[in-house]
């Protein structure tokens, strides 16, 4: 599956260097070359195709019109994520709009993961929104059913589901294919982007989720993010299956992972967000941690563990972080996990810098003095 392009690195920080493509533009942020058997412009799929452990998270937008508020978020993950994913309504809960946020992103070049639900637009639309989203240099789709409008905080709204996922994906690919819209009438110029779903190992049954990522392969999806991952053994067998099938050489799949406050957090993801699960073992491992702060320390180490062990695990490219009011700790979490391997993401700024890398300890610190 992997593409095994040579990256080039120099050195930034006395931690770990920064990695570039050996066709990197001029202007730092500018989008990439598109090599044969790539669609996007995108460094996600430059750095998946090229065989690399690759890491998102996922921003949560503000309930705000000002566009530094989107920033200030982002600048959260400068020189650990790969990518940054921007919801479009998640659980069916109003927040500035997913076109929005990458609206904002690429400004500054960061490569957003734009999120498209089916619960609140129809086919005509979505595909409008995929054309403007790729005019303003969105490299990566993330093609989503949607939650119900039941479970959001505007449960009298009415609901679209036009179309679910599975064919959202093939619109959107035939749109880039073919050069089309659904409707048949010609595209002057198709969208380039590196097309991803969701995935859920952890609802059963087992047998119809590796069948459904199947079809959502067979749709067009390239990538995919799960959700959250608190059972390992439960992800290992999905993914075992998904191999079997094939999947893993069709397919690159981000784990969903994040850090959880406290024991009752925990209860409540588990009761009241869909999909998630959340075993016993781990609530009560929470529950024991005592003292101030324990809580949240505890899942922090949990999260760390998890991600270790999935690293590992056959058919896993890269892992997406969901912090939701954690975001601060997802460096932590990397840098205490080793999982860049001492790679520095581009981010904006990286790279006005001449002269020897200074002595800092972590690429957060980095980031400060370069923006400074």
């Amino acid at each position: 599956m992997a593409d095994r392009l040579l990256l080039r690195h120099h050195r930034l920080s006395a931690l770990g260097q920064a990695e570039d493509f050996d066709d990197e533009p001029i202007n730092p942020g500018d989008p990439l070359p598109i090599l044969p058997g790539h669609h996007s412009a995108g460094r996600l799929e430059r750095l998946l195709r090229a065989g690399v452990f690759a890491i998102t998270a996922e921003l949560s937008p503000p309930d705000s019109a000002r566009a530094e508020d989107v920033y200030a978020r982002a600048r959260i993950f400068n020189g650990y994520v790969d990518g940054i994913n921007a919801t479009d309504g998640s659980g069916a809960n109003c927040h500035m709009s997913s076109v929005g946020v990458c609206a904002l992103l690429t400004r500054l070049g960061y490569a957003p993961v734009m999120q498209i639900s089916c619960r609140d637009r129809n086919r005509i639309a979505i595909q409008g929104d995929v054309l403007g989203a790729a005019a303003m240099g969105v490299n990566n789709l993330l093609c989503l059913t949607g939650d119900g409008v039941a479970v959001g905080d505007h449960p009298a709204a009415k609901p679209v589901f036009d179309l679910d996922s599975v064919a959202l994906l093939g619109i959107v690919r035939a749109m880039r294919e073919q050069a089309r819209f659904e409707s048949g009438r010609a595209l002057t110029t198709p969208p380039k982007v590196f097309l991803g779903s969701a995935a859920n190992p952890f609802a059963p049954p087992l047998d119809f989720q590796v069948a459904r990522l199947a079809k959502k392969a067979q749709a067009g999806a390239e990538f995919v993010q799960t959700q959250y991952c608190f059972d390992v053994p439960r992800l290992k067998r999905f993914m075992q299956q998904a191999c079997d099938a094939g999947l893993d050489e069709r397919l690159f799949t981000l784990v969903g992972i994040g850090p959880l406050a406290s024991a009752r957090a925990a209860e409540w993801m588990r009761t009241h967000v869909p999909g998630v699960h959340i075993p016993d073992a781990v609530i009560d491992r929470l529950r024991r941690a005592r003292g101030k702060g324990a809580a949240k320390a505890e899942g922090k180490r949990i999260c760390i563990d998890i991600l270790e062990r999935v690293r590992e695990m056959p058919g896993v490219s890269g892992v997406h972080f969901m912090a939701y009011r954690q975001e601060e700790a997802v460096a932590e979490i990397i840098d205490r996990s080793r999982a860049l391997d001492g790679r520095i993401p581009w981010y904006p700024g990286r790279d006005r810098r001449s002269g020897p890398a200074p002595n800092v300890e972590s690429p957060t610190e980095l980031q400060q003095e370069v923006l400074a």
